[in-house]
């Protein structure tokens, strides 16, 4: 496979990331005031399943060899954290404020790629991360109180999602495939949230049940579309089509939510995504 086949693998996988987890976000939303943790439950007990039926289907074993065992725990460690945070900004935040919150999390896998995969970024990569931050700083607006608080926790959750990816990558580079990658993270969230879910356990209708379901559907096309594509692709190609989610997540508040993002955040969108837009021409001028 050429290195333009696995660009575009990665470019398809991760515009249908961006649309799986848009509709995830919508159905915590829909799931109602239910208690954090149990959303987080139902959505890796979904996604633990459909990762087992992918590995039957495919005939693949569950392998991780000994070398990527840190990196896969990792990966679903602070994936976790990410998880819950994005969860609890969804619940406090207009969906596409949560949504572009997490969305840095393309700038927050170059920086931590340096640290993880010893890919060190450029002048310039350093300079749209900093805008992307400023951006950021537009969205969460501090010093307005509780909304400042939420905020910082979803800018929290892009931060751990991009970590989480970069582990993603070093687990795909090591042969660890991307359903084996995908069952530890959800096996390992459920587990560890079990408790917590049961202790604050609140019970649900046949509605709320059912949102919870198909934000575990939804997230398990999310998670297999951004696992396989930063598997064929490293961030600074394929990360500025993740945005199209906050497309989604905008067109989606706006019709179920009638939720209107202020000047600000509209501001902070701009600077976000025109970033991300201008480090993918950048680099591949420089291809």
């Amino acid at each position: 496979m050429s290195l333009r086949g696995n660009t575009a693998k990665g470019i398809l996988f991760i515009v249908l990331a961006a649309a799986g987890f848009s509709l995830m976000a919508v159905f915590v939303r829909l799931a109602g005031t239910l208690p954090v943790m149990q959303k987080v439950f139902f959505r890796n007990l979904v996604a633990a399943l459909v990762a087992i039926l992918m590995l039957r289907r495919a005939g693949e074993p569950f392998r991780i060899g000994k070398g990527n065992r840190l990196a896969v725990f990792l990966r679903s460690f602070v994936g976790m954290l990410g998880v819950i945070a994005n969860f609890w900004a969804i619940d406090h935040l207009p969906i596409a404020d949560s949504t572009m919150l997490n969305k840095m999390s393309p700038f927050f896998a170059i920086l931590m790629s340096l640290f993880i995969l010893r890919e060190r970024p450029v002048k310039r990569d350093w300079f749209c991360l900093l805008v992307a931050l400023t951006g950021a700083v537009l969205v969460i607006k501090p010093g307005i109180g509780l909304a400042s608080v939420s905020a910082l926790v979803g800018l929290f959750g892009g931060f751990c999602a991009g970590t989480a990816y970069t582990f993603v990558r070093k687990a795909g580079q090591g042969g660890v495939k991307g359903p084996v990658i995908i069952l530890s993270f959800s096996v390992f969230s459920c587990i560890t949230v079990l408790p917590f879910m049961l202790a604050g356990y609140e019970p649900m209708g046949a509605r709320q049940l059912a949102f919870l379901l198909l934000s575990g559907c939804a997230a398990a096309l999310g998670q297999l579309g951004i696992t396989m594509a930063y598997t064929y692709a490293p961030a600074k190609e394929i990360s500025v089509y993740d945005y199209i989610q906050v497309v989604f997540a905008a067109l989606f508040g706006f019709l179920l939510f009638g939720e209107l993002p202020d000047l600000l955040s509209v501001f902070g969108y701009v600077l976000i995504i025109g970033t991300a837009v201008y480090r993918f021409l950048a680099s591949k001028k420089t291809a």
